[in-house]
């Protein structure tokens, strides 16, 4: 093979990283539109966010005496193609917060700080502020910093104007309150608090549901369209539940994801333990009343799927029930007892239904 003369080269236009088709102009313009997004979730630890090569977070360490991180990471899924589809991207960063800084708190974790991970084919500077905006706007609500992230344009990888998301969440909590649900033991209660709909999981099967069985997805749907109310943001737990860690010492909480009300829950309690979920001991949201009908999955699989309207579960010994559903009440937080913990029989499923 021979190499290109100077004669081959004469003339022809510079082909450069704009011409690959990545525009490095449009992302600075992207970092500037978030200076002021990103600067209302600071938080007194971060020492240098976003702008550097790496954020700087000093602990005060007066403020514990033997600390420990808890590190979590997700995604928001295939829920951002149906956000696409309606042309909604506001919400889905809120999504991709309360999925990592939920699964932190699991472990009574504080979420101190979170960066993100934004990968598409073609940087779209309105809609990538609009996406990390809602990220923002997820950091605020759960009370951690958005100190930086990353914005890869990668034309070979993702077609047009597609992205996708990723997080990274990092709490503290002190040794001795880490939650671990070594402490759970039968006949402790389940506490469900109520999601605000699918949140960020089952989204492939919603999509074919959708395409499918058509589905008008501007019919009501409670006080929403079916539209917004499959689009819901996913609910971010910590404010409510910190403070009740804190008086409560509940013995084990689960954040119920992928995996539904099934999986998620005996994942947070020791072997040799299983829980009875009691069917109808909470109402059914209008959104899950549609997938249930239009899926026609057994309630089993309906349940292993969905988290079906409860989000997120405290399990926690009776005795101390009335004063977490008083600190449950006092913070306008709907929830219900949704079972409890029972001693796990061998050779048998760990989890069972009651329709008592």
């Amino acid at each position: 093979m021979s190499l290109p003369t100077e004669n081959d080269t004469a003339g022809a236009a510079p082909f450069d990283y704009r011409a690959a088709g990545v525009d490095i102009e449009a992302g600075e313009a992207l970092v500037r539109k978030l200076g002021p997004i990103v600067k209302r979730t600071m938080r007194p630890e971060v020492l240098a966010g976003v702008g550097g090569f790496g954020a700087l977070i000093g602990v005060d360490l007066e403020r514990y005496r033997a600390p420990v991180m808890v590190a979590g990471t997700d995604g928001v899924g295939t829920k951002l193609l149906y956000a696409h589809r309606l042309g909604r991207l506001d919400t889905v960063g809120i999504d991709l917060v309360a999925m990592c800084v939920n699964d932190i708190l699991v472990h009574g974790a504080e979420p101190l700080f979170f960066l993100d991970y934004y990968a598409c084919g073609r940087l779209e500077v309105d809609d990538a502020a609009t996406v990390i905006g809602g990220i923002a706007e997820g950091c605020a609500q759960a009370g951690c910093a958005l100190v930086g992230g990353e914005t890869a344009e990668m034309p070979g990888l993702y077609r047009g104007g597609e992205f996708d998301l990723a997080g990274f969440a990092v709490g503290l909590v002190e040794r001795e309150r880490i939650i671990d649900g070594s402490a759970v033991a039968a006949g402790d209660l389940l506490i469900g608090l109520a999601s605000s709909g699918p949140h960020s999981n089952g989204y492939s099967l919603i999509r074919k549901l959708v395409d499918r069985r058509p589905a008008d997805l501007g019919k009501p749907c409670g006080e929403v369209t079916l539209g917004e109310a499959l689009l819901a943001p996913t609910r971010i737990y910590v404010r409510t539940v910190l403070p009740l860690i804190a008086s409560h010492r509940p013995a084990a909480l689960a954040h119920i994801t992928g995996g539904g009300l099934i999986d998620n829950i005996v994942r947070s309690i020791p072997a040799g333990l299983g829980i009875r979920l009691d069917a109808g001991s909470w109402p059914e949201p209008p959104v899950f009343c549609w997938l249930r009908e239009t899926s026609a999955l057994p309630r089993e699989a309906l349940w292993r799927t969905f988290n079906c309207g409860i989000g997120f579960v405290l399990v926690i010994a009776p005795g101390n029930v009335p004063a977490l559903r008083r600190g449950l009440e006092a913070a306008g937080e709907a929830h219900w007892v949704i079972g409890e913990v029972v001693p796990a029989k061998a050779d048998a499923p760990r989890v069972t239904i009651s329709d008592g």
